[in-house]
C-alpha cells in the first residue's frame, strides 16, 4: 500500500465518522446512517475520479472501505453510546480528515499531468463535495455555501501548498505532512477565530 492509499484510508473513516455523526442526529435507522457515511467518505473522491477519468473508482477497486462504513454503521444503529464523541473531538478529526484528503485529490491529480491549479481544485473537490453531499441528504443548506468558517479556502491553500513543494522538488513524504498540517490547522484557526469570507447580498 502506498503513501497515497494510506492517507485516504484514514480520510474515509474520519469523513465517515462524521456522516455517521449527522445522520445520527437525524434519527436514520441502519440504512440511514450507512448511506450517508458512505457518501460522506466517497463522494468527493468519486467525483475526482470521474473529472480525471480513473478507473475503477477508488472504492469500488477496495470494497473493503464500504464494508468498514457498514461495520461503523451497525455499530452506530445498535451501540447508543457510538455516537457520544466531544464535540473538540469531531472538529479536529474533520479537519485532518479535509487536509488527508485534499492531499490525496492533489496527488492523483498531479499523477494524471493536470496544472497545479487543477490539481488544487481536485483536491478542495476531494476534501468538501462528500460533505456537501452529506448536508444535502440531511437536508440541511450545505455548509460550504454558508457564511461558515473557512473550509473550502483552507482545502484550497493547503492543496495548492502541496502542489507546489512538490513542483519545488521537496519530498513528497515532506510535503504530505506539511500540507495536512497546514490545512487542520488553517481550519482549526478559522473555527477558533471565525474567520470567514463576506457575503455578497443585494
Amino acid at each position: 500500500m502506498n503513501l497515497l492509499s494510506i492517507i485516504d484510508a484514514i480520510g474515509v473513516f474520519a469523513f465517515a465518522l462524521s456522516g455517521l455523526i449527522e445522520a445520527r442526529k437525524r434519527d436514520m435507522d441502519l440504512v440511514g446512517l450507512f448511506v450517508v457515511a458512505l457518501v460522506t467518505a466517497f463522494g468527493g473522491g468519486t467525483l475526482r475520479d470521474l473529472l480525471l477519468d480513473r478507473q475503477p473508482i477508488f472504492w469500488i477497486q477496495h470494497d473493503a472501505y464500504a464494508v468498514a462504513i457498514l461495520a461503523l454503521a451497525l455499530v452506530f444503529a445498535f451501540v447508543p453510546a457510538a455516537g457520544r464523541i466531544p464535540a473538540a473531538v469531531l472538529l479536529v478529526a474533520d479537519a485532518l480528515g479535509l487536509g488527508l484528503f485534499c492531499v490525496a485529490g492533489v496527488g492523483y491529480a498531479l499523477e494524471a499531468k493536470t496544472s497545479l491549479f487543477i490539481a488544487a481544485l481536485m483536491g478542495v473537490i476531494t476534501g468538501t463535495f462528500g460533505g456537501v453531499l452529506r448536508d444535502v441528504l440531511c437536508n440541511k443548506l450545505p455548509a460550504l455555501f454558508r457564511q461558515t468558517p473557512l473550509y473550502a479556502t483552507c482545502a484550497f491553500a493547503g492543496s495548492y501548498l502541496y502542489g507546489g513543494l512538490l513542483l519545488a522538488g521537496v519530498a513528497n513524504q515532506v510535503a504530505v505532512w506539511v500540507a495536512i498540517a497546514f490545512i487542520a490547522a488553517f481550519r482549526l484557526a478559522a473555527l477558533r477565530w471565525h474567520w470567514v469570507l463576506p457575503v455578497s447580498r443585494r
